[in-house]
């Protein structure tokens, strides 16, 4: 419960959410009794997958969170990647570092057949991120979204990496 505090001052900038809620924060109750309840039932169920905080090495503090869990409704052996990282955090690397790092686990420990991750269409700084990671551009596809959020009429992006691909790779290293 110590995170509650840095989940909640996280969704709080509206920048950090504009592609989640299209900028509105999340309350701290939603945060106590939804949100971080629901990132700790990971751990109980899916052994390896979870959400991690992310700290920076130099000063110790919070700059946000990576996810690594079965999608929903898709295959054990198919984790999905996300992140939320604060403002002072963009564009360091921090994403790309992360992201990479929860990869490598997901081939290399947890046997993972294929890595995905989503974002919006027009969130072009998240969709670079997976690109730096490994992840390459699937497919654009349309969902409906509890709250229109600007650019949501252009729709969502996945990005993968099959094992195949991330071996292959490894092995040309």
């Amino acid at each position: 419960m110590a995170d509650v505090d840095n989940l909640v001052s996280l969704d709080a900038d509206p920048d950090v959410m504009h592609f989640v809620t299209g900028g509105i924060p999340t309350t701290r109750d939603e945060i106590e009794t939804e949100i971080f309840p629901a990132f700790l039932g990971y751990y109980e169920h899916d052994q390896g997958y979870g959400f991690w905080a992310a700290i920076e090495k130099s000063s110790g503090d919070f700059i946000g969170w990576f996810h690594f869990i079965s999608a929903i409704g898709g295959a054990p052996d198919e984790p999905e990647l996300g992140y939320r990282l604060r403002k002072s955090a963009w564009g360091q690397g921090y994403g790309t570092e992360g992201s990479r790092a929860l990869i490598e686990h997901g081939f290399a420990r947890l046997g993972a057949r294929r890595v995905s991750a989503s974002t919006m269409t027009v969130n072009i700084a998240s969709r670079r991120v997976m690109e730096k990671a490994g992840l390459r551009f699937v497919r654009t596809f349309f969902q409906e979204w509890p709250d229109a959020i600007p650019g949501d009429e252009l729709g969502d992006v996945e990005y993968a990496l099959e094992r195949a691909e991330w071996e292959q790779e490894r092995a040309a290293e």
